[in-house]
């Protein structure tokens, strides 16, 4: 299948798919797909990191970064909260293959009978990785349609013209019907059980590229302006590709 790696975070460099390369070839950019990458193996895929190619190491995500932006990629088990329960699943795959392969930096859990998908990587602890994987098939994510993905820490709404208003929580997502081409849309967010506008903006959808909306809390340099404010309160991702 082809994978398509996007760093949740800083830029990551140096990744493979196999244990001891010396330096890894497969770069994650922020925010945005780069080259994709062929892959043949285990339906649970293993992102090894040696080196960092030709990125600068990042600085450790502060406390912040890791409630509002590793949080909603996390499954209900998982949690940097020192009191969370005991790691289970693939976090603990993690744990226990790390001992035997340390350069092993994140799992992810690939869809079945799917030929392409996107892989976002966040930044954990020790230099790991929370792996997320979205299913990028062609009957989940149609060609010149919208899918919109909830990956804040926050419920929204999402109103256009075609599909009407669509709450999603946390982790939830949908596919938006689109007209010629182009939608106009409304975003809102609840903070605790208040709803609050944050914008009306315009998305110009081809009908040739698969198309997808992720809304997410994130203060990354990445969406922040020369004099270090962002546009809003919550921001906005859209992942283009044209040739599946």
């Amino acid at each position: 299948m082809k994978i398509d790696m996007v760093a949740w975070g800083d830029e990551i460099g140096g990744l493979s798919f196999k244990a001891g390369e010396k330096n890894g070839k497969i770069k994650a950019l922020s925010f945005r797909y780069s080259d994709p990458v062929a892959y043949t193996g285990p339906a649970v895929m293993e992102i090894f990191k040696n080196g960092d190619g030709d990125t600068k190491p990042n600085a450790a995500p502060s406390e912040e970064e890791l409630q509002h932006q590793l949080m909603p990629l996390q499954p209900k088990d998982a949690s940097s909260d020192k009191d969370a329960p005991a790691k289970k699943g693939l976090a603990l795959e993690l744990e226990n293959r790390r001992k035997k392969a340390p350069d092993l930096v994140a799992l992810a859990a690939l869809p079945s009978g799917c030929a392409r998908a996107t892989v976002l990587l966040a930044p954990a602890t020790d230099g790991t990785f929370v792996a997320y994987v979205i299913d990028d098939d062609p009957t989940k994510l149609p060609m010149g349609q919208l899918r919109v993905h909830n990956l804040s820490p926050y419920p929204v709404a999402f109103r256009t013209s075609t599909s009407g208003t669509k709450e999603l929580k946390t982790r939830e997502a949908f596919v938006v019907p689109v007209n010629n081409e182009q939608i106009s849309y409304d975003l809102s967010y609840q903070i605790e059980s208040e709803w609050k506008f944050q914008e009306h903006n315009y998305l110009q959808i081809f009908a040739k590229d698969q198309t997808q909306m992720i809304i997410l809390k994130s203060k990354n340099s990445f969406f922040l302006s020369s004099d270090g404010s962002s546009g809003g309160f919550l921001q906005a991702v859209v992942l283009r590709r044209n040739k599946y």
